[in-house]
């Protein structure tokens, strides 16, 4: 599917004739997808699902259209996402209803200072009737977990999430445990200035395809959300519309979205000139490069072509980056913010044509 005026670019598939990947994928959670299975190249399903998720949850949180966007983004490029903002602004609002909105399961952990690993993961016990030693799983195991407030917990609670977020799995006492492939974390967290909160390791932040910034609502939004809520509490959407067949089906088609060369130069280019950015004392990794081509792919699937162009590479950019890069304490001290700072970055870099 071409966008208007623009001819659909060449396929870079594997090898120099152009072929496709592989007849078999490997699926997450130890299925496997067919290229028989996998549905046609039909982007306008991406597009009615992102709509219908984003309706299914303004019925209940007005307003972060931004927010939600970027959360059925995390779902479809099998990512997680850490969203950042201060006390009552939707947060876990936004999650409990996105969990309700997908019909799958549904887990959350309150983050506190005492908060172990084991509360997290699980941990052996002794069954008193076989005398045998079984695994008594915790709230990790579920397919949608909400981390709320993860930065009130200390950094070796905070680093139980690491194995699972990498590789959807959990290990304990040497067995691994399989968490399945719909397993995604929305991990909550209030601004580092606030009382009794500890930084995110660096190995942590980037496992999260992005950082989501939920700020305060317009005044309409807000007026709107008074007016909605004063009452009573307003019920989630009453049926999921993206269940897991139909959020399968969309990830297989964003599995296609076609890249040029010149989108790959683009992103490498993006992502090498954060390291040499005398603002940053550390730059983006390789991850981040290949964690914002994987955003692109999707953003160019809602946005109703089966190609990226680099504007869906901008559009990933800051919340795919803002966390990934440490800025250089002289930049702090100048006021500069990693927002900022990645814009005059993104500014410097040409733009394919």
């Amino acid at each position: 599917m071409a966008g208007p005026g623009r001819s659909p670019p060449r396929d870079i598939g594997e090898g120099a004739s152009g072929r496709h990947r592989a007849a078999r994928r490997p699926g997450r959670g130890g299925l496997s997808l067919s290229q028989e299975s996998l549905p046609e190249l039909d982007v306008s399903l991406v597009a009615e699902r992102h709509e219908a998720l984003r309706a299914a949850i303004g019925r209940v949180l007005v307003g972060q259209t931004e927010a939600v966007r970027l959360a059925f983004l995390t779902l479809v490029c099998s990512g997680h996402a850490l969203l950042e903002g201060a006390p009552g602004v939707g947060k876990t609002l936004l999650v409990r209803t996105l969990s309700r909105a997908l019909g799958v399961r549904f887990g959350r952990v309150q983050f506190t200072p005492d908060l172990m690993p084991s509360d997290v993961i699980g941990t052996p016990i002794l069954d008193r009737q076989t005398q045998e030693v079984r695994f008594r799983e915790g709230p990790l195991f579920t397919d949608l977990l909400l981390a709320d407030e993860i930065n009130r917990a200390p950094a070796k609670t905070q680093a139980a999430l690491l194995e699972a977020m990498q590789e959807r799995a959990a290990t304990v006492d040497g067995t691994s445990h399989d968490l399945g492939r719909y397993f995604t974390v929305f991990a909550t967290q209030n601004p580092v200035e606030q009382e009794g909160t500890y930084p995110l390791p660096e190995a942590e932040l980037d496992r999260f395809l992005f950082k989501v910034v939920i700020d305060y609502p317009e005044e309409d939004e807000e007026r709107a959300l008074l007016a909605l809520h004063h009452v009573s509490v307003v019920p989630g959407p009453s049926e999921p519309v993206l269940t897991p067949e139909a959020l399968d089906r969309v990830r297989a088609v964003v599995d296609r979205v076609i890249v040029r060369d010149e989108i790959i130069g683009y992103v490498a280019s993006l992502v090498r000139a954060t390291r040499d950015d005398v603002h940053f004392a550390l730059g983006a990794s390789p991850r981040a490069g290949l964690m914002l081509l994987r955003a692109a792919k999707a953003q160019a699937a809602v946005s109703g072509r089966d190609y990226v162009l680099p504007e869906d590479v901008q559009q990933a950019w800051l919340p795919a980056l803002r966390h990934r890069v440490l800025l250089d304490p002289a930049a702090e001290v100048e006021g500069l913010t990693p927002d900022e700072a990645l814009g005059r970055v993104q500014r410097g870099v040409a733009v394919p044509r």
